[in-house]
Formats: C-alpha cells, structure tokens, sequence
C-alpha cells in the first residue's frame, strides 16, 4: 500500500490541466477547512469546492470497485467499507459547512469531470459560496 500514490495520480492531473486550461486556479492536496483532518485532491477555497478524485478499488465504485481480491479478501473488503465511510463522513462535513463536494471516479472521462467542475465553480462564484 505504500508504494499507492496518494496524489499526482494520471486521472488527478488530468482533470487540474484541463481545469487550468479554463483559466481556473486552485490548490492541491490540502484539507479544506482546518479542522477537517482529511484532504482533497483539488480545492477551490473562495467558492467552497472541494472535489475529489476516488480509485475505483479503494473507494469501492459501483462499476468497478466490486471485483474481489485473491487474497486476504476479509481485510481487503472491511477496508473499502471504511473507506466509504469516512467519504460519506467526510461528505456530511463539508457540506455542513458551506462545502459543495465533488466526487469524481478514476474511470471517468476527466473533460466530462473537467466540465462538471468548472461549472460549479463558476456558478457558486457568482451565486455565492454558501449556495449550492
């Protein structure tokens, strides 16, 4: 597990050079509020976004996630599981305070989630961070 890259992953910067592309500035890897122990891939501090880009294994995607491992299954399985509960943990917080969260699955198409970022980034600068 040490050897996971925890940032700088292919599907990550995909998706940060197209959003610079747009004229979009941002910071990487970094908790959203400080009092959040839990960082995001890509946050947008004056809007409110915090967006993260979820692997399919560890956060157990509906697509593709589900395919079991050959070995040590009970552990692996027990560990996605928490992984998605710290996600929907993660999830509530942000929003309760003020956060819009963005969750984007590694196998998806980074112009799409380029796309969808973008555009709740510009939305809440213009209706206010505190909207969704």
């Amino acid at each position: 597990m040490q050897r996971q890259r925890t940032r700088d992953t292919q599907p990550e910067i995909a998706i940060r050079r197209l959003l610079h592309a747009t004229g979009l500035r941002y910071r990487v890897d970094v908790a959203p509020t400080r009092s959040l122990r839990r960082r995001a891939d890509i946050v947008f501090g004056p809007a409110r976004v915090a967006v993260f880009v979820d692997g399919c294994f560890w956060h157990g995607c509906p697509q593709h996630g589900s395919r079991k491992t050959k070995s040590n299954t009970d552990y692996w399985s027990e560990k996605v599981a928490r992984n998605q509960a710290r996600d929907i943990a993660t999830d509530g917080l942000l929003t309760n305070d003020g956060w819009l969260v963005i969750r984007v699955w590694e196998h998806e198409d980074p112009r799409e989630a380029a796309e969808r970022i973008a555009s709740s980034v510009h939305k809440r600068r213009r209706s206010g961070s505190r909207q969704s």
